[in-house]
């Protein structure tokens, strides 16, 4: 029966005409509607690294004076970022597997071609082991070397995009690029490096979707080369002038990041933290005494506020609107199903039960619910062609996966069903003698 059914719901599409395309048209911009700011709050919500993100954590150490400190305003606590002197530290002690300090730089590389012009790329300087923390895919080659990495050699690991438009299809590994008034060998070409949000590199950075990084050189080279920094930069004290007074002050402008080997490791890594701290304070640092902090991916995402409150409300708004388009189509329904009161009534005086006008109608609804999807698909394309038009970073999450897919289907169709159910059984509860009489 389900089949047949079926055929009489697509054959009804074409009863009322005007209709039926009302209904149509109102289901698919509400799911349209609610799909789409849906897409982006999936998107910017999302966990950028699922498989390990509980053990992966930011610490963060409040090195700030105590000048005007107070331990209960939050406006007056530390900055989210490293001091170089805590980052090497770090980096030297902390018992993690991986460990990894960073931070956003710029280089003008000149082309070999004498036809192109200087390139502005941006990236970061970065420790070998962010690229197995991230598990960042190679096209060619690989990271540098360990030796590459404690030396500060002049290597660099460039993009995708940036190799084809250096050297078109060919393989750079191996080859030199000018950067900065300086020869880097080029050890590694990243294939579509799009983590997304950028957990890694929010403070002082492009932004959780901004773009992916052009270029990455080791932390050390670019500390040798005194490159400057293009992040958040905080200076509580006095600094000596100069990088190497950057170095040695308690600015902060490095993120750092450390991986454990399970996530049941956080509370060692932060008992060593603590450790740690209660250490400088003997050496006259970290005077606050404030509290040390470790954030997993997710928490620092939450933490640094990547989803914002308007996004939230956006999406309920547009939940709001689609529950108001199934208002209206519940009207549309009782509308086009009480011209049909003749035909249930001799459908039941020919022994047809209620169950089984109920299951008819129902299924008719079901049928104006896919053809809503459809509609609703073609509309939250566009809607979020449009809003991908406001900016490259909007742009990057402004687009339908399958699981979005999937969601426009069954919220289409759950729509119609739940519209349909009032109609379908005020359907049920015709006369069958009073529509006869009145025949």
């Amino acid at each position: 029966m389900f089949s047949y059914y079926l055929t009489l719901g697509v054959r009804s599409l074409r009863r009322n005409p005007a209709l039926t395309a009302l209904m149509i048209l109102t289901l698919a911009i509400g799911v349209a509607a609610s799909i789409s700011t849906l897409t982006i709050l999936h998107a910017m919500s999302a966990n950028p690294l699922p498989q390990k993100s509980e053990r992966v954590f930011a610490p963060v150490i409040d090195n700030g004076p105590l000048d005007n400190y107070n331990p209960n305003d939050p406006e007056k606590q530390g900055d989210d970022l490293l001091s170089y002197i805590d980052a090497t530290n770090l980096l030297k002690s902390a018992p993690a597997q991986r460990k990894a300090a960073l931070y956003g730089i710029s280089g003008a590389i000149e082309p070999a071609r004498s036809d192109m012009p200087a390139i502005s790329a941006e990236g970061m300087a970065a420790s070998r082991d962010l690229f197995g923390m991230l598990d960042v895919p190679f096209l060619h080659g690989q990271a540098w070397s360990e030796a590459d990495d404690k030396s500060g050699n002049d290597v660099v690991i460039i993009s995708r995009a940036l190799s084809e438009r250096l050297f078109g299809a060919a393989n750079p590994v191996g080859q030199r690029m000018r950067m900065s008034g300086f020869d880097y060998q080029i050890t590694g070409v990243m294939d579509s490096f799009k983590l997304l949000p950028k957990f890694y590199h929010l403070v002082g950075g492009p932004g959780a979707f901004g773009q992916e990084e052009e270029i990455i050189v080791p932390l050390s080279n670019a500390i040798r080369h005194e490159y400057p920094g293009q992040d958040s930069l905080s200076c509580s004290g006095k600094r000596d002038p100069g990088f190497q007074g950057l170095l040695k002050s308690e600015c902060t402008w490095l993120q750092m990041w450390l991986e454990t080997r399970t996530g049941a490791d956080r509370a060692d890594l932060q008992n060593w933290l603590d450790n740690y701290a209660s250490e400088q304070r003997k050496l006259g640092r970290l005077v606050r005494n404030a509290k040390n902090r470790l954030f997993d991916v997710q928490q620092w995402l939450e933490y640094r506020k990547v989803v914002e409150n308007d996004s939230r409300l956006q999406v309920y708004l547009s939940f709001g609107f689609l529950l108001l388009c199934l208002v209206n189509t519940i009207g549309l329904l009782l509308a086009k199903f009480s011209v049909r009161a003749a035909e249930v009534g001799i459908r039941r005086a020919l022994g047809a039960s209620r169950q089984q006008i109920f299951q008819q109608f129902l299924i008719e609804t079901g049928v104006v619910g896919l053809a809503g999807a459809a509609l609703g698909l073609l509309l939250s394309f566009a809607a979020l062609a449009l809003i991908g038009m406001q900016s490259k970073e909007i742009k990057t999450v402004a687009h339908l996966d399958w699981q979005m897919l999937v969601m426009t289907v069954a919220l289409s169709l759950l729509a119609s069903l739940l519209a349909g159910l009032l109609p379908t059984w005020r359907a049920c509860q015709v006369t069958p003698a009073i529509q006869l009489k009145s025949q």
